[in-house]
């Protein structure tokens, strides 16, 4: 039997033939709404090197890029040469160059610098997201500890229902690779690969420097255990310090390219006028463009002719606060039975066994993270001999098939404080999507948490009728918004 993340890989890449032929076949029964996309004006500067060929082939690879697409594929070509360009961050337009200048480079002379551009983002997206897919079931069964859960969400994920993003020439994939890896590895306690794969997540999209709220977490649980457990308070510091730092550095790319935005307009800018954002005492760029362009504040998106968004985007926000309620409610009882200082120090003691012991593991990971020792790793072999159902048992509220008469242990396993951050993360991003942004791309926005596929995949799981009648509804949502979406998005018609 394959090792359930060969399974998850080979899910995922059926799942992105599957999108891809449903785009495709969309574009070919339908006439896009909007033609714009093949409008393709040259760049303001000798930034491409040549003409591309006019080929039928030609345009019909570069029409591909519709949306956001556009936009992405603009400053891969030509470069950031408008102030709302600035609103798409560099990781996926510095890829497409990356990729379409080495490897698809022979191709360029044949189709076109432009359209290599958009079959590099299409080849590189679908790739990025199996690769996601792997380590989003490694994350589960890290956190869960229950390989079965692990699956089902991860088969969720595999066609969740902003897949037609995951598939095209948007920064979803990426952003969902970079996220995920990183944030498996901070709870695997190699911080150093975390930090530089979350800093990337932060290039890929602005929601990206969310994610140094895990090492924030980490540092606080290694701070009250070094103050309260060690009774270090000098280690206490240093805990929280090396958080900051590293925090610090996931920040730092979006930053970066808001000074990039300040320098190319407020200082090097061809206009005599200086832009209002420039004369802020904190000139942030993305901030005005999302407020100037496209309308995004609180409460700004709250109008009537705005309803049929909240329609759209209703069923992932209410799975969103469905999660959120649920694992509220476990972490609730598990501080009930047991104290949240054990809870900690449990998290602290388990993870680098747990995260290195089964055989699937080794399928993204051979070696052991910097700093876990020869002394670690023996105790790690020791731990094997444990019943196995001690450190990957099934969580009782994860799965309902699980005995009533599971040990209690078995249950404080389960509900670890390890899911707080997740929660956490989730509520703090439904809350923004539904009060702040244009709410129809909550689809997306909130496509990466794992906490959404966790909730799912335990109501699936639950025996009871109404909760078998719920895990229908979310089957059909997640069915329908793929067909909906290959099939409107790809016309460039209103989606998500």
């Amino acid at each position: 039997m394959a090792p359930p993340v060969a399974g998850v890989v080979r899910l995922a890449a059926a799942s992105r033939v599957l999108v891809l032929s449903l785009y495709l076949l969309a574009r070919l029964l339908l006439r896009p709404y909007d033609t714009s996309a093949t409008l393709h004006p040259p760049c303001l500067s000798s930034f491409s090197s040549s003409p591309d060929p006019n080929t039928p082939v030609s345009a019909a690879i570069s029409s591909l890029a519709v949306w956001d697409g556009v936009h992405f594929a603009r400053p891969a070509e030509c470069g950031y040469e408008y102030e709302q360009s600035f609103a798409f961050l560099p990781l996926l337009p510095a890829s497409l160059v990356l990729l379409a200048r080495s490897l698809f480079a022979p191709l360029v002379p044949i189709l076109g610098y432009r359209a290599v551009l958009v079959l590099s983002g299409y080849v590189l997206n679908n790739v990025a997201f199996v690769a996601a897919a792997a380590y989003f079931y490694r994350l589960s069964v890290l956190i869960l500890k229950d390989q079965k859960a692990a699956y089902r969400a991860s088969v969720l994920f595999c066609f969740n229902p902003a897949s037609v993003f995951y598939s095209s020439l948007y920064s979803e994939s990426l952003y969902a690779l970079f996220s995920l890896r990183g944030i498996f590895y901070v709870f695997s306690g190699a911080n150093t690969v975390a930090v530089i794969m979350l800093a990337l997540s932060g290039s890929a999209r602005s929601n990206g420097a969310l994610n140094a709220g895990y090492f924030c977490f980490q540092a606080l649980l290694q701070a009250y255990d070094a103050t309260v457990q060690k009774k270090r308070p000098l280690l206490a510091i240093q805990a929280l310090v090396a958080g900051a730092l590293r925090s610090i550095f996931i920040f730092l790319p979006f930053f970066a390219f808001q000074a990039y935005g300040y320098l190319n307009i407020c200082v090097h800018g061809s206009s005599d006028e200086l832009r209002p954002w420039c004369k802020a005492k904190v000139p942030l760029l993305y901030g005005f463009i999302q407020s100037h362009y496209w309308g995004v504040g609180f409460l700004r998106y709250f109008q009537v002719k705005q309803l049929p968004n909240f329609l759209l985007a209703s069923p992932v926000l209410s799975l969103a606060v469905y999660s959120i309620v649920h694992y509220a409610k476990l972490l609730h009882r598990c501080f009930q039975r047991t104290s949240v200082h054990k809870q900690i120090i449990t998290a602290l003691e388990k993870r680098p066994v747990v995260s290195y012991r089964r055989s699937d593991d080794a399928t993204i990971l051979s070696e052991p993270p910097a700093g876990l020792t020869k002394k670690a790793q023996g105790s790690s072999k020791a731990k094997q001999r444990k019943p196995v159902a001690t450190e990957i048992a099934p969580a009782t509220f994860h799965d309902s098939t699980t005995p009533a008469n599971q040990n209690i242990e078995e249950d404080q396993d389960a509900c670890s404080i390890l899911l707080l951050p997740f929660v956490l993360h989730l509520a703090f991003m439904a809350f923004t999507a539904l009060f702040v942004m244009h709410v129809q791309v909550s689809t997306r926005f909130l496509s990466a948490s794992p906490a959404v596929y966790w909730a799912a995949a335990h109501v699936l799981a639950s025996p009871s009728r109404a909760n078998r009648r719920w895990g229908y509804l979310i089957c059909v949502y997640f069915i329908a918004y793929i067909l909906l979406g290959s099939l409107l998005f790809s016309n460039f018609y209103p989606f998500t």
